[in-house]
C-alpha cells in the first residue's frame, strides 16, 4: 500500500476518530505533508518509538502506540512473562498521559497487569520501579530532550534498562507483524481497574527510590559542615524533575536551593525554550540570571524527562559562570566517586569504569590512575546496563560509575538508565566536599586537567530531514566506510573501527581483529597526537553526529585544536554534500 492509499485507508476506516480524519481531511491539498505523514511506519527501533505527535502512521498517536504496545504483549505473552506486569510512567509532554493509558489499557486487554504512575515522574524512576516491582517490562512514555511537537516511547526490560539483544529485535519483529491496526486489543480503563489489571503507583514508589539515592551519599560530613553554605540554582525545564531533585536536596541537607519560578512547573509546550535541552546554553538563560541575583555557587538543569543534567559552576576568580559539558560533568563525577570510594572503603579489585565509544577519553585517564578496568561499549546507556546486568549474573566485576558523553550517568545500581537527579545529588554533595578542601568545582576541574591532561571533546549533529535526508545520511556514511580517511585535520588516522563490520584496521600495519561489541553503523578514527573522531546517525532524530576529541597542553591550546577540529568536520560534510 502506498502513502496515498494508506492515507484513504485511515479516511475510511471507522475504526479511526473523527478527530483523527478531521486532522487528515485538513492537508488533502497537501501532497508532501501526506506523504511525510504515510510513506513508512514510524519506526519501532532499538529505543522503541520517537516521532512528531499526530495523525498518520509515520506519528506518534494513540493508534501507533496501541500498535506498538500489541506487538510489545505478543513478546511476552510468547514469553510466558504476563504474570509479572508492566511498570508504565510518563513525562509533561503533550498527549503523555494520554499515550500512557492507551499502553497500559492494551496490556490489560492482552491479560498483562499495568503499575501506572498517578502523574509525571522520572525516567531513572521508572526504571528502579521495574526492579523495583518486578515487572518484566517497562514503558516510559517521553521525547526527552526533543523539541514540543515530539513525543516517544521507550521500552524497557526486567533488569531495569531499555532493551537489548535478544529482546529489542525480538521486540521490534513482533510490532512490525501488526500489520492491521483493527487487530489491537484494548479495553475499558473502569473494567481494568476491577481486574486487577490496572494499579495506580507513586508515593510509595518515590519514597523507596529517594531512599536509594540517599545511599549513595558519601560525605555526609562534608554536607553537614557546609552545605547551609551552598547555594544552588535548578530548573526542570518544564519536566519531571523539579520535585524529586528538591526533595532529595532537601533531605540531605541542602537548604539554599533556588528553583526557576518561570520554569519550575511542567508544561509540554516548553514555553520558555525552543528546545528543552540542557547541553543548549539558551535554556540557562533563566537560571544564569537567577544565578547571579543569588551569587549561586552551581546552576542546574534536567531535561524533561530528569535522565540527563546540565551543568553550570562559578569560577570564583573571574566571578563567571563555566559551562561544564556531559564529557566535563561525567569525568568530574567520576573522579570524585572512584576516588571517595577509594578514600573511604578501598576499591574493590575487579572495579569497573563504564563508558561509551564517543565519550572523552579523559575516563580512560582516570581508569588508569586509579587502576580499575575502563570498557567500552555502543552509544545508548541500556549498554552500560547491560554490563551491570552481566556483573550481577556472573559475580565477576563490581560497578563504580558510568557515563556517556550526552550529560547522562548513574551513580548506584538501584536504576539502570541515565539518572539526573542522583547525579544532581552526587555533584552538589562533590560541591560540598571541595568546598571544605576550599576549592570550587571548576577548580576540581581544573585539578584534573593538570593530573590527566587537558582533554577536549565535541560533537557536530548535523540535521538532514525527510526521505531526502535519510538518503544523504546513508550516503555519507557508505562513502566513508568505502574510503576511510587517511588523514583529518593535519592528524593522521592510525586505526579504523568499523562497527557494522566488527573490524578494526590498523593503518600501519594492516592488522585486522574484531571490535568486540555487537554491530552498529558507527565509524571511528583514531589519530596521532590522541585525536580521535567517530561518526554516526542518530537513533531517535534526523541527524549524522561527528563526535571529536583532543588534548592539549592547556585550556588555550585545547579549545583552539577543539575548533579547528570543528571547522574540519562541517568542511568535511561540506564537501559531501
Amino acid at each position: 500500500m502506498n502513502y496515498k492509499e494508506s492515507y484513504k485507508a485511515w479516511l475510511e476506516n471507522p475504526y479511526f476518530d473523527e478527530d483523527t480524519k478531521k486532522e487528515l481531511q485538513a492537508i488533502a491539498n497537501d501532497d508532501n505533508e501526506i506523504k511525510e505523514r504515510f510513506y513508512t511506519d514510524l519506526e519501532f527501533g532499538t529505543a522503541g518509538l520517537r516521532g512528531i505527535i499526530g495523525a498518520g502512521t509515520n506519528r506518534m498517536n494513540i493508534y501507533t502506540v496501541r500498535k506498538a504496545t500489541q506487538g510489545l504483549a505478543n513478546y511476552i505473552v510468547k514469553a510466558g512473562k504476563t504474570s509479572q506486569g508492566v511498570a508504565i510512567a510518563y513525562d509533561s509532554r503533550r498527549m503523555s498521559p494520554e499515550f500512557a493509558d492507551e499502553a497500559a489499557l492494551c496490556l490489560a486487554a492482552n491479560g498483562i497487569k499495568a503499575y501506572v504512575f498517578e502523574s509525571l515522574r522520572p525516567t531513572p524512576e521508572l526504571s528502579f520501579a521495574v526492579r523495583e516491582l518486578k515487572c518484566i517490562a517497562g514503558i516510559n512514555v517521553t521525547a526527552s530532550h526533543n523539541p514540543p511537537e515530539y513525543n516517544g516511547y521507550k521500552v524497557y526490560w526486567e533488569d531495569g534498562a531499555q532493551i537489548t539483544p535478544p529482546h529489542d529485535t525480538g521486540i521490534m519483529d513482533e510490532v512490525k507483524a501488526v500489520t492491521d491496526y483493527a487487530t489491537v486489543k484494548t479495553m475499558d480503563k473502569r473494567d481494568a481497574q476491577e481486574k486487577g489489571l490496572y494499579e495506580v503507583i507513586g508515593a510509595a514508589i518515590d519514597d523507596k527510590y529517594i531512599e536509594e539515592l540517599k545511599k549513595q551519599v558519601i560525605h555526609w560530613d562534608s554536607i553537614k559542615e557546609v552545605g547551609k553554605d551552598i547555594k544552588i540554582v535548578y530548573t526542570p525545564l518544564h519536566g519531571t524533575g523539579n520535585i524529586p531533585a528538591r526533595r532529595v536536596l532537601k533531605e540531605i541537607g541542602f537548604e539554599n536551593v533556588y528553583v526557576v519560578p518561570e520554569q519550575e512547573l511542567p508544561d509540554g509546550e516548553f514555553p520558555t525554550v525552543s528546545y528543552p535541552n540542557p547541553e543548549a546554553a539558551e535554556a540557562f538563560e533563566l537560571a544564569l540570571k537567577l544565578a547571579k541575583e543569588k551569587d549561586a555557587d552551581l546552576v542546574l538543569a534536567t531535561d524533561p524527562d530528569a535522565d540527563r543534567l546540565g551543568v553550570y559552576v562559578k569560577d570564583t576568580k573571574s566571578g563567571e559562570y563555566i559551562a561544564l559539558t556531559g564529557n566535563m560533568s561525567g569525568c568530574l563525577l567520576a573522579d570524585y566517586e572512584i576516588s571517595q570510594i577509594k578514600e573511604t572503603k578501598g576499591l574493590p579489585e575487579d572495579g569497573k569504569l563504564i563508558k561509551t565509544i564517543v565519550t572523552s577519553n579523559l575516563a580512560d585517564a582516570i581508569a588508569k590512575y586509579y587502576d580499575v578496568d575502563l570498557i567500552e561499549v555502543l552509544t545508548g546507556f541500556k549498554f552500560i546496563g547491560q554490563q551491570i546486568l552481566g556483573f550481577e549474573t556472573t559475580g565477576k566485576g563490581k560497578y563504580l560509575f558510568g557515563f556517556e558523553e550526552s550529560y547522562g550517568c548513574l551513580i548506584g545500581t538501584h536504576a539502570r538508565d541515565k539518572d539526573a537527579i542522583v547525579a544532581t545529588m552526587a555533584l552538589c554533595e562533590a560541591a560540598a566536599y571541595y568546598k571544605t578542601k576550599n576549592m570550587t568545582l571548576w577548580d576540581a576541574m581544573i585539578a584534573m586537567y593538570e593530573r590527566y591532561g587537558y582533554y577536549k571533546d565535541g560533537v557536530q549533529a548535523v540535521t538532514m530531514k525527510g526521505i531526502e535526508g535519510l538518503a544523504k545520511i546513508q550516503e555519507i556514511m557508505a562513502t566513508l566506510r568505502k574510503e576511510p580517511l587517511k588523514e583529518f585535520c593535519g592528524h593522521k588516522v592510525t586505526s579504523f573501527r568499523d562497527y557494522q563490520a566488527d573490524t578494526i584496521t590498523d593503518i600501519t600495519t594492516g592488522e585486522v581483529k574484531p571490535t568486540g561489541l555487537p554491530k552498529s553503523n558507527v565509524l571511528y578514527f583514531d589519530m596521532s597526537d590522541n585525536v580521535w573522531m567517530c561518526i554516526r546517525p542518530s537513533g531517535t532524530e534526523p541527524k549524522i553526529k561527528f563526535y571529536y576529541g583532543v588534548v592539549g597542553t592547556s585550556l588555550e591550546d585545547a579549545d583552539k585544536q577543539s575548533e579547528e577540529m570543528a571547522a574540519a568536520v562541517t568542511k568535511l560534510v561540506e564537501s559531501m554534500s
